[in-house]
């Protein structure tokens, strides 16, 4: 836990002698009627606590230095029938904070601690729910604030910070423990995906493809996926977001799968995409050395220092190049680039971070210019081509969906692919597939 205390003393030194920051838990959702979904915790709760229970709330308080956790009490009959939980005392004990209390003592604790407080600190907009009741409470503070009790003058804060703004850039920079983490979901990420290549062939279903990735996760670990699994064959990849995974996998057609484990909260986010019946066509070869070329050299270009859009740009240049060569597209590379032309055919972004949310947060800009890279950033690198059957493509490049992702650890001095022991070169992928 002492990872989880360091974050929060820090975050506490940002928040400053007059600041207050509260954060809850994520809510339960209902998936039908009275049944939910698998409750998983908020990222940055869980990135200050390591706390997994719902109904909880994260007090940071910057006059004293001090973190409290509200949670639910201990029920024997709750416990029964839903499972463990910590209690106040225990998850005190268990997670160093300075004191913990039940939710039920939450609201009539926070306005004594808003009280002369300059800034209060959430993460406004998230749940409107939780903003609605911190704001409550802030504007029962402010209309008694200025009477004298006790012989002192009160105040309320005067204004709201977001604290996703102080918590992101920490995000952002992942920490030893951290890239331990990723790598274990990278690893039992890539593990699956060899063996869903090794299973697939003509005639089953993306869905059995599916129940083999799964598979692969819990035997290794992890108990959910980072995200809704694409298993996409034929045409069904040439759909970024596809996630029916229905479908019949057909002889000839290629299969692309997107899907990653997440481990302990961290995601893992691979891309592979070979054919269903282990051998390429000519034309799917001819397309897919170009997204593999784009991939290799982006990934080449990751280090410390460089620009996202600059890496971005060499897989650009390479993806719109091959497909000139192909004549899919006519005229210049500068042509192309300047029209756009090629967005027709790769209509998304080069990657993006990756940690404890797949799409992890942090952006690519801040203050108006580019975010360099620095050690330890996470990010994807996924460079795609996507050709949909039309009147005017030659019928062999017809359906040809290609997406080849990896994860990358920027170091000191370069950069590490954690996820490269699946297979993605055309001999390497015909040969664990025969």
């Amino acid at each position: 836990m002492t990872i989880y205390l360091q974050r929060r003393e820090h975050l506490l030194q940002q928040i400053g002698n007059d600041g207050l920051a509260v954060l809850f838990a994520a809510a339960e959702q209902t998936r039908s009627n009275d049944t939910h979904f698998p409750y998983r915790q908020n990222s940055y709760f869980h990135y200050l606590s390591g706390f997994p229970e719902p109904e909880a709330v994260i007090v940071l308080d910057g006059a004293n230095g001090t973190s409290t956790l509200y949670c639910r009490e201990k029920d024997a009959l709750r416990e029964i029938w839903d499972g463990f939980r910590y209690g106040p005392d225990a998850a005190q004990a268990e997670f160093h904070f300075d004191a913990a209390h039940s939710i039920k003592e939450f609201s009539q604790h926070i306005e004594k601690a808003i009280l002369n407080k300059r800034r209060l600190f959430a993460l406004w907009g998230e749940n409107p729910e939780h903003d609605r009741l911190l704001l409550q409470h802030w504007h029962h503070v402010q209309q008694t604030a200025g009477q004298r009790m006790l012989g002192e003058c009160t105040r309320a804060p005067d204004s709201l910070g977001d604290l996703a703004a102080l918590l992101t850039p920490m995000r952002l920079i992942k920490d030893p423990h951290e890239i331990t983490l990723l790598k274990k979901a990278g690893s039992i990420s890539a593990q699956a995906h060899i063996r869903a290549m090794q299973k697939t062939r003509p005639g089953i279903s993306e869905m059995q493809i599916e129940a083999e990735l799964l598979h692969d996760f819990m035997r290794n670990g992890a108990r959910f996926p980072a995200y809704n699994s694409i298993i996409a064959g034929g045409k069904n990849a040439c759909c970024l977001h596809y996630v029916e995974n229905k479908d019949i996998l057909c002889d000839g057609d290629l299969l692309l799968i997107d899907a990653g484990a997440e481990y302990e909260m961290y995601a893992g986010d691979i891309t592979r995409t070979f054919p269903v019946n282990g051998k390429f066509t000519p034309a799917q070869k001819d397309v897919y050395e170009i997204v593999l070329a784009a991939n290799q050299a982006a990934i080449a270009a990751v280090q410390p220092q460089a620009n996202w859009a600059d890496i971005h740009n060499i897989a650009l240049n390479i993806l719109t190049q091959g497909l000139i060569d192909l004549k899919l597209l006519s005229g210049s590379l500068d042509e192309n680039l300047e029209s756009q032309a090629y967005k027709r055919f790769y209509m998304h972004g080069l990657g993006h971070w990756i940690g404890l949310d797949v799409h992890d947060v942090g952006g690519r800009w801040r203050d108006g210019t580019p975010l360099l890279l620095q050690a330890g950033m996470c990010t994807t690198i996924e460079p795609g081509l996507y050709i949909a059957a039309a009147d005017d493509i030659p019928a062999h490049f017809h359906n040809i969906g290609i997406r080849i992702e990896d994860n990358i650890l920027v170091t000191e001095n370069g950069a590490e692919n954690y996820t490269a022991e699946v297979p993605k070169t055309i001999a390497e992928i015909e040969a664990l597939m025969c």
